[in-house]
């Protein structure tokens, strides 16, 4: 990612799970993206349920084009999940 390029959030991503399927995903479509952690070593997690895993970050001009790919990444996930 090129520092001039200006990073906007996308969404929350719940879980380490739809971290790696959602950068995986926008990896293989060729869009640069970064997840920022919230992590709180000295609460374990304790906030993870309230502000979720981490925020998914992309240059402003993929915006639209991840948030399709993201919708798609949930559903794959969720059909997965029914299928048990």
């Amino acid at each position: 990612m090129n520092k001039e390029e200006e990073l906007v959030k996308v969404g929350i991503i719940e879980n380490i799970f739809e971290g790696e399927m959602v950068l995986s995903a926008l990896r293989s479509a060729n869009i640069p993206a970064m997840i920022k952690k919230y992590e709180e070593t000295a609460y374990d997690g304790l906030f993870v349920p309230q502000k979720g895993w981490g925020s998914l970050f992309v240059p402003r001009e993929y915006l639209e084009e991840a948030k399709d790919i993201i919708k798609e990444v949930r559903e794959k996930i969720v059909n997965e999940t029914d299928k048990r």
